[in-house]
């Protein structure tokens, strides 16, 4: 198959939906078709894809593109490179990342439009929470994580760290709750991995709360560092405020060993699995006797890592590549 993948955002860009769209087009090519990806990231990087990549396309690159695929496949609907599709008898496939699960209120056209083309167009979710968003079915097909780089160190029980959390310091992303919470669990140590403009005012916290001595700003870390620091931790935590569409992180510590203790809202759930506990959304008490209960048990620790495997085998990149080249192959016929 010739593919046309689209994807707003992409490398030297940082996140999921570009870690995502960059393990499944090496995916296909390993299976054999070829691919083109298109973004409007403009910045280029260094590293060397098996695909070409085009920045910023033109109409003219696009429409091209589009005349060479069988198939187009938006990781995340974006109104910019749909429309000449739409035009078109191309299968389009589109992967719905959470971005505008939001019903439309007003007048709010953006999300109106996008809303009617998914009515139109064959829709993935990425988990049943995002499924629940559309009114329109959708076949269900989860991010995959890295299998390649993530991977498990010493046992729960063998690791000289206690909590670590690791994403954008936003507000949404609870790092707050976590801090309160930690306030009420006497000499437990957490490790703060990631970058944002939350960074200061949770600085700030951290010494009004009396943490200076307990917690590590330690920054962003990247591929094998970052590997490295999550194998020390005995709990990956993710105490989000918003429902999360799913939680890829959370497969990357269960990867790399943690148990991990999440918000129950959203999509995080079915990342976490059989791998960990969750917790009421901002419930700061909740989640200070979740982690209490599971510092202290180490056997119930060992118990929820030991589930790891069979539950990160789902999410493989290999196997939602898969998943995705059926799609696409049902659509062709």
């Amino acid at each position: 198959m010739k593919i046309l993948i689209s994807s707003h955002a992409f490398a030297p860009s940082i996140g999921g939906i570009e870690t995502v769209t960059a393990l499944l087009a090496r995916e296909f090519v390993r299976a054999g078709h070829d691919v083109i990806l298109v973004t409007q990231t403009a910045e280029q990087n260094q590293d060397e894809y098996p695909f070409r990549v085009i920045r910023r396309p033109s109409l003219g690159e696009l429409m091209r593109a589009l005349h060479w695929c069988d198939v187009f496949w938006q990781n995340n609907l974006s109104l910019r490179t749909i429309w000449p599709a739409l035009l078109q008898r191309i299968p389009v496939v589109i992967t719905h990342q959470g971005s505008y699960c939001r019903r439309p209120s007003g007048i709010d056209l953006v999300q109106r439009v996008k809303r009617a083309v998914v009515q139109r167009k064959i829709s993935v979710a990425i988990s049943a929470a995002v499924a629940a968003c559309f009114d329109q079915p959708s076949i269900v097909i989860a991010n995959p994580f890295d299998a390649g780089l993530f991977r498990s160190g010493p046992t729960p029980t063998e690791r000289p760290n206690d909590l670590v959390f690791l994403g954008r310091l936003v507000s949404e992303k609870g790092v707050d709750v976590l801090l309160r919470a930690l306030a009420q669990l006497p000499g437990v140590g957490l490790t703060i991995i990631g970058l944002g403009p939350e960074t200061f005012s949770l600085q700030a916290l951290t010494k009004n709360l009396g943490l200076d001595e307990r917690v590590s700003f330690v920054g962003a870390k990247r591929d094998a560092d970052l590997v490295a620091s999550l194998q020390e931790h005995k709990i990956l935590v993710v105490p989000s405020l918003y429902d999360e569409p799913f939680g890829v992180v959370a497969l990357e510590g269960i990867a790399c060993g943690c148990v991990v203790v999440g918000s129950s809202g959203g999509g995080l759930p079915e990342a976490i699995g059989p791998c960990g506990v969750t917790f009421p959304n901002g419930d700061v008490a909740a989640l200070a006797a979740a982690l209490a209960r599971l510092l202290t048990e180490p056997n119930e620790r060992t118990r929820l890592a030991a589930n790891g495997p069979q539950h990160l085998a789902r999410f493989h990149p290999a196997v939602i590549a898969r998943a995705y080249l059926d799609l696409f192959a049902d659509q062709l016929r």
